[in-house]
């Protein structure tokens, strides 16, 4: 987070869960950024992000206590692809990491270093 806020920039992440699920999450990890509500994976979707769980890891999910429809608020056993985006002010996509293997996550390291760069180009 030091290395984003030196390079001028904010952090925000998305989530399917419902709004009460999500202040848990910031609350439980104390995060100090914001965590908005994307219900139903809508924006998700809008960018082709979104994968539908098979019905064996619905079961596996459901065997841990993740039951998506109670934390999503919907049917549809969705969830969005871990990304990574890094958005200029006037909206344009500077940087963008996405993986549709869910266990695939962005390294904050590597968005640094998008940042920095981005930085030294201005």
């Amino acid at each position: 987070m030091p290395e984003f806020a030196a390079a001028g920039a904010s952090l925000v992440a998305i989530s399917p869960q419902l709004p009460e699920h999500v202040r848990r999450i910031v609350e439980q990890h104390k995060l100090t950024f914001p965590v908005l509500s994307d219900r139903g994976n809508g924006i998700a979707g809008q960018f082709g992000l979104v994968f539908s769980l098979p019905d064996d890891l619905r079961k596996l999910y459901r065997k841990f206590g993740a039951d998506l429809s109670k934390f999503n608020g919907d049917d549809s056993w969705t969830l969005p692809m871990p990304g990574r985006f890094i958005v200029a002010r006037d909206g344009t996509i500077q940087g963008a990491d996405v993986d549709p293997d869910y266990t695939v996550r962005p390294e904050p390291s590597r968005t640094a270093e998008v940042l920095r760069t981005l930085q030294m180009a201005k």
